[in-house]
């Protein structure tokens, strides 16, 4: 089959607002999560050094603070964050519910017999 389709809803959440979706999706490389946040809600403090994803958190409803090395980052309905696989990072919702999809991977790196070199994605869409 070509394609595979779930509806986050009926995924179970984890620390009460996440909903995992690359199990569900059988994504081999690509991971996608609802995070329904309640007021006051705060995420788990993690970074992703051990396995290299990037990630980017798109905020899609509401408005919450998402922490960084340290430094918060006000995020506002619509605002997409970038966030370096090395980085520490933790969501901290405000005083509504919020809403994030939450997509991470991991760096492509080509491996060659001079070494690895990290690959371009200039042009790509994604």
């Amino acid at each position: 089959m070509s394609y595979r389709k779930v509806n986050y809803e009926d995924v179970d959440r984890v620390s009460g607002a996440m909903h995992f979706l690359r199990e569900p999706l059988d994504s081999e490389q690509v991971g996608v999560t609802i995070a329904k946040c309640e007021p006051g809600w705060i995420g788990q403090q993690h970074d992703h050094e051990d396995n290299g994803h990037e990630e980017i958190y798109v905020l899609v409803e509401g408005q919450a603070t998402v922490v960084i090395d340290g430094a918060e980052v006000a995020m506002q309905q619509g605002d997409a964050l970038w966030i370096d696989p090395t980085a520490t990072r933790q969501i901290r919702n405000d005083d509504a519910e919020s809403t994030f999809v939450l997509v991470s991977a991991p760096e492509l790196v080509s491996e060659s017999a001079e070494g690895s070199e990290r690959w371009s994605l200039t042009g790509f869409q994604g």
